[in-house]
Formats: structure tokens, sequence, C-alpha cells
């Protein structure tokens, strides 16, 4: 039977660089999406999802962060302050997991934005996730109707919802939506300091136990400044 997680990682600590100038003096997760900062999206949604503590780290202006999400009840946040370290996607995850227990936890980039169809993505990760089977659940949209993205996808998935990575001159149909369920056994053997959370992913590709949910709705790739529009429009469109 699947638990749905108490706890959630959000990857806050990124520099922004594509988003400039925008981010010259705010933190891309304070950047506003339809009126709310990046960052409040996916707190509400963790919060609606039943997550009760967000981790999130900070590295580029955290004081901003800090101060933005303090008053914060639904989910409470407790801060994994990163700012005299570059620890990467798996480090800041590493750092963090005394905060987040010994139970599978949400995992969602502070700048991942997407429209949920008839239920919550969140939820339906939680009910997808199965801890014999799969180390690391993946949210996964289809290339083909995701705004603002133009890259040649990240995975192929098989019916039972297996990944398999994209090769070098491939095309695949599915690309990872910055939302996912791990278990943070798979952190046992990590390496110390900075490194990418795609060395956890390959290796759990390796040992089939990497596996993908396709997403329900409308996924949004915010990357850089001329991306935000078409973003507000679809979230505009979806409450109409």
């Amino acid at each position: 039977m699947s638990v749905t997680p108490t706890r959630a990682m959000v990857l806050a600590a990124g520099l922004g660089l594509r988003m400039r100038p925008l981010t010259e003096k705010t933190p891309k997760p304070l950047i506003p999406i339809a009126g709310r900062p990046l960052l409040d999206h996916v707190l509400d949604r963790l919060g609606d999802a039943g997550v009760t503590e967000a981790i999130v780290n900070v590295h580029y202006l955290p004081d901003q962060i800090i101060d933005h999400v303090a008053p914060r009840i639904t989910p409470r946040v407790t801060i994994s302050d990163e700012r005299d370290q570059v620890l990467g996607t798996g480090g800041g995850v590493v750092k963090a997991l005394p905060l987040l227990g010994a139970a599978p936890f949400f995992h969602v980039n502070s700048d991942t934005v997407w429209i949920d169809g008839v239920q919550s993505n969140l939820a339906r990760l939680a009910d997808a996730f199965d801890p014999a089977r799969m180390d690391i659940l993946l949210l996964m949209a289809p290339t083909a109707s995701s705004i603002g993205y133009s890259g040649r996808g990240d995975y192929a998935m098989l019916a039972d919802g297996a990944l398999r990575k994209r090769r070098e001159h491939q095309v695949v149909p599915f690309v990872y939506a910055g939302a996912a369920i791990m278990s943070p056994a798979i952190f046992a053997d990590a390496p110390a300091g900075e490194f990418s959370l795609t060395q956890l992913f390959d290796r759990a590709n390796e040992q089939e136990r990497l596996f993908g949910l396709r997403l329900d709705g409308v996924w949004m790739h915010v990357g850089t400044p001329d991306a935000i529009p078409a973003a507000e429009e679809a979230f505009l469109e979806s409450v109409a």
C-alpha cells in the first residue's frame, strides 16, 4: 500500500543564470508567475498533497528566500543553508538527509511549474510509488504538449513505467518534470561534496529501479525570461 510522503526536499539553491537579468537581484525561486513566486506554487502543491515539512536548500541570495518562507505553516519550511558551499543537486540532498528522515520523500525543483489535470500529480506519484520495485519515481511530461520546451527529451518509458535513458543522438518522448519521490536509501554510498543527482538516476536506471509516471495536465519549462509570458497565459486559461 502506498503512503504519501510527509516530507519534501525543494531545490532552491541555483544561481538562475539563464533567467538573468531577472535574477540579478532576485533568486529564481522568487520570480513571480501568474502573481505568485515559483517557490510558492511548489510549496502550495506539496501542502495540498499532505506534506507537512519541506526542506528548502538555499545558496544564492539566501536571505530573501529564508525571509519569504518564514511565515509558512503548510507545509512548515526548514532551511538547509548552503550559502558557503556548492553542493550540486545531489550533494544538497545528502546534506539535508538528517532532516528528511528514513521514509521516501518528495523531491521537487523550486522552478518547476505545471497545471494539474483531474487529480493532483503529486498525489498520483504517491499512489504509484512502490518501494519494493523502485528507488526513484519521476514525474515525466510528454515533450510534445509541454510549454516552452524544445529539447530532445530525457527518457523513453515502457508500459510498466520503467524508464530508458535517451542515447546521445536519440529523440525520446518524455522530459523529467522536476518532481519525484525518492527512497533515502539510494544516498547511502553517495559521494561526498558536490555531485549531480543524475548520477543516482543513472544507477537506478541500470538496476531497473528508475520509473516514471506520465504527468496529467500541462508542464511548463520556465528556463528563461521569455518563457514567462507563455506560462502565465497557460495558467490564466486553466482557471478561466
